[in-house]
């Protein structure tokens, strides 16, 4: 951008306010985890923050001499050119940009990224208009390019946190201490939301809000299962769910539902049955009174696949204002699941990098908006070449990312699975094994790997697959 060839919708002020604000006191700690050189749309304003940047990393501030001597060498007649001014010169006028200080620098720093993406956005939909008029343009790779180039101007819009960061230790002292006195006085000793599950809440104090809870297993264990019952009890409890599934339509989950609610009705019928319509008129109507109170539960389900992390924030933020209008507020996000997640342009198929550009993700939205995130992974296939196919924190795809944003990881591992679909040995040792799996048939082991807060348990609890339905220690059960 020069001031020859202005770009329409251009305020070259909003950069100038930072800039401005940096080189006469301004403190770059405010804005540096945020704020970047590619952000600025004027090329002079680039190279300006460039220097600065580095000025202030090489003596600790930034001052017009400083940042000058910083300068590539053949910006002088570039400056002269674009501005009338030398480098010098054209600091120094922005001095009068220095109106708030630093109590507005990191506002306008994210004024400079909105104006950024803005004018982004607008050079993306012009390339996209101008290759959608090709009669050859293939539409469907004309709509993935674009999504993928505006995904990536949205991940860089997201922001810090909304909330205030920054406090004494004693202010700190006293929320924990109201958390814990709430949660004393309901006589549940829950800081979070409830798992539902009386000694798995012992053990986690609830799921906690501005967390990330990763719950993983191998398929058939039962992720989808517990996501859903948890959502379902948190719900009874009066918070506020969404459930964004990846893989399964609203239908099918609803019919899990249906099964889960039933169970407690003492009505086992299978989802299967309801997906398939087997279910009798007689058993129908049961089912029917038994979960009446389903549409009064403060759920919402998206089933779209496909969501990108930009896709799964604004459904998310969609969700909050639909549950604000009807009353009530957002408490828990569960996630079905993290393979599923889209992954942007931005690693090209650098798994790593693409899971952990997700997991920061979904951290940074539990954290900016106060709620509980859950998010449900599959395992690695490595778990059945091992004698002992109890998971452990090896067994995450490409982990280190996961394991380092999760706050708890939950895995999930039932014997019986396993015991069902081995077939060797000879009669006796088959026959241990039928024993053995009368044992645990409905046993799920719910282990805690890592918990910031809180001991590293394994406990027991009862399940009954087809039902979709999670209760507490089989014993209570049987």
């Amino acid at each position: 951008m020069t001031d020859q060839t202005p770009i329409t919708g251009y305020v070259q002020e909003i950069e100038q306010q930072v800039l401005g604000t940096l080189l006469f006191g301004g403190d770059f700690r405010k804005v540096m985890g945020s704020l970047r050189e590619d952000h600025f749309v004027h090329d002079l304003h680039r190279i300006l923050y460039k220097a600065i940047a580095t000025a202030y990393e090489r003596f600790g501030s930034a001052t017009v001499p400083s940042v000058v001597k910083l300068l590539p060498e053949d910006t002088s007649t570039a400056f002269m050119a674009k501005t009338g001014h030398s480098a010098a010169g054209y600091m120094a006028s922005l001095c009068e940009f220095n109106v708030t200080g630093n109590i507005g620098l990191e506002r306008m720093a994210k004024a400079v990224i909105e104006q950024w993406a803005r004018l982004k956005s607008a050079e993306i939909a012009s390339s996209f208009q101008a290759a959608a008029n090709d009669p050859n343009a293939d539409p469907r790779k004309l709509i993935q390019t674009v999504s993928n180039d505006l995904d990536l101007v949205a991940a860089e819009m997201r922001s810090g946190p909304r909330r205030k960061t920054r406090m004494s230790l004693s202010h700190a002292a006293g929320n924990a201490f109201a958390a814990a006195k709430e949660a004393s006085q309901r006589g549940h000793g829950l800081t979070g939301i409830t798992w539902g599950l009386t000694d798995v809440n012992s053990l986690t104090g609830g799921i906690q809000r501005r967390d990330l809870t990763l719950v993983g297993a191998r398929p058939s264990m039962g992720k989808t299962t517990l996501g859903l019952s948890t959502a379902i009890k948190a719900a009874k409890s009066g918070a506020g769910v969404g459930f964004i599934s990846l893989e399964m339509d609203a239908d099918k989950l609803a019919a899990r539902a249906i099964s889960d609610i039933a169970f407690d009705w003492n009505l086992k019928v299978p989802y299967a049955d309801v997906i398939r319509g087997k279910v009798g008129d007689q058993d129908l109507d049961h089912l029917i009174n038994a979960t009446k109170d389903l549409d009064r539960l403060p759920i919402l389900i998206e089933e779209q696949s496909g969501l990108s992390m930009t896709d799964i924030r604004v459904k998310a933020e969609a969700m909050m204002e639909d549950m604000q209008k009807h009353g009530s507020s957002l408490d828990l996000l569960v996630i079905d699941h993290l393979g599923l997640i889209k992954p942007s342009g931005r690693y090209s198929g650098n798994r790593v990098q693409e899971i952990s550009e997700m997991t920061a993700g979904l951290k940074q939205l539990a954290r900016e908006y106060g709620i509980a995130v859950m998010l449900l992974s599959q395992l690695n296939r490595g778990v059945e070449s091992r004698d002992s196919k109890v998971p452990q924190l090896s067994d995450l795809r490409d982990s280190g990312s996961i394991e380092q944003d999760a706050d708890t990881i939950i895995f999930l591992y039932r014997e019986a699975y396993y015991l069902e679909r081995d077939k060797s040995g000879d009669q006796e040792k088959q026959q241990a094994r039928t024993e053995r799996l009368i044992d645990c048939e409905n046993k799920l082991e719910f282990i805690i790997a890592k918990q910031r807060n809180g001991p590293i348990r394994s406990v027991d609890l009862f399940v009954e697959i087809a039902c979709s339905a999670v209760r507490n220690g089989a014993k209570q059960w049987h």
